[in-house]
């Protein structure tokens, strides 16, 4: 009997081993894939009890990628994983250090999370101001220069950061301090679709996915919808675009997304054959002698009438564009501290952007309505 005893075990200890090596896999097995489907700077693997957030291009050039594991209540992170940052979800309190983050916040009905934020008069939001009045939102500073004492006398759940290259030594500070940062690309895609499809990264904090998914999927139907209305236009239009800052003259490079919003929208900017995300660099003598005769003018949002333009450079009156007051400026809104809402909303509402340009280049095809970012310049 002692010599048949394991053969009869053997089958009964595989079962047992083979059973626990399939609850293991249905523990971590993946529920969805990546559900980002334009922006390449981060991606989202959602598992049973977890989420697996990775960014990949926080700056132009990065080599890093990051991983961060976002663990619900009862969630079990796979041993693999633990090297990674655990943040638990949802979150309750965050500090973020871009305005082009706070309109998820809003979008999400996420505000009241929000207790700290650097340079707080850049921020146009109503909701978020009133708080700022009230003092629910701290004043943190500067971006690359955060004020940690207050920080770390916030203790936020986690801490949205940004940089344009792998040099914040301040971010490093608050993480050796035991606090949770993470880092945002948004303003790196070179899409408008993939900028405004970071609303996703922010559900995925407070367990809104669902929601995240269903207000970007809006915004890319109407989007979406209004490339289609740009296409029925019978002229194109030639554009100028930026100004003049010091001495030389700034306008997006070919490649970028204010470039690319251009183009669907049926209009011919005048340097979208160039290549690059970032912004071109020119004198105005350069600027002048290929765009003089151009339709439209969108300027930057430093001026609000046509005096401010020739008050700052009179040479801005040769411009046909001048001379026929098609200058146009996003400048239109501002809250109440001064700060452009454009900078803050439009890479998050690109579809509001779009129908704006389609409105100023081609305004029989959007009767009735009236630009949100955009005013023409008196």
């Amino acid at each position: 009997m002692k010599s048949i005893k394991p053969k009869i075990l053997l089958p009964f200890i595989l079962l047992f081993i083979l059973s626990c090596k399939n609850e293991s896999k249905s523990e971590t097995a993946i529920i969805s894939e990546n559900s980002v489907h334009y922006a390449k700077g981060f991606s989202i693997q959602n598992y049973d009890g977890y989420s697996v957030v990775t960014v990949k291009n926080p700056w132009p050039k990065a080599t890093k990628t990051y991983t961060y594991i976002l663990k619900e209540k009862d969630g079990i992170v796979p041993d693999n994983l633990k090297q990674n940052l655990i943040i638990p979800i949802p979150i309750e309190t965050i500090v973020v250090t871009s305005t082009t983050h706070i309109p998820s916040l809003e979008m999400l009905d996420e505000v009241t999370t929000l207790v700290g934020f650097p340079h707080a008069d850049y921020i146009s939001s109503e909701k978020v101001r009133a708080r700022i009045d009230a003092g629910n939102v701290k004043e943190l500073g500067n971006n690359h220069d955060l004020n940690t004492e207050i920080i770390l006398s916030l203790q936020p759940n986690v801490i949205i950061g940004y940089g344009i290259d792998n040099k914040n030594p301040t971010l490093d500070n608050l993480q050796k301090s035991g606090l949770k940062v993470m880092l945002n690309g948004d303003w790196n895609e070179e899409t408008a679709l993939g900028k405004a499809e970071w609303i996703k990264f922010f559900g995925a904090l407070y367990g809104k996915q669902k929601e995240a998914d269903e207000i970007f999927t809006t915004i890319e139907k109407d989007y979406l919808n209004t490339i289609e209305v740009a296409k029925r236009a019978i002229a194109t239009p030639t554009i100028l675009a930026g100004d003049m800052y010091e001495d030389r003259w700034y306008l997006p490079k070919g490649t970028s997304w204010g470039s690319l919003l251009l183009k669907q929208a049926n209009g011919n900017y005048l340097w979208q054959e160039t290549s690059g995300t970032g912004s071109l660099s020119l004198s105005f003598e350069t600027v002048f002698e290929k765009a003089k005769t151009a339709d439209i003018w969108i300027t930057s949002g430093q001026f609000s009438t046509l005096k401010e333009m020739t008050d700052m450079n009179p040479h801005y009156a040769e411009f046909d564009a001048f001379r026929n007051k098609n200058v146009y400026s996003f400048s239109r809104k501002k809250g109440k501290t001064g700060g452009i809402l454009y900078y803050e909303l439009a890479p998050n509402r690109p579809d509001i952007v779009l129908k704006d340009i389609v409105k100023i280049l081609h305004p029989e095809l959007l009767p009735g309505y009236e630009p949100f970012f955009f005013e023409k310049l008196k």
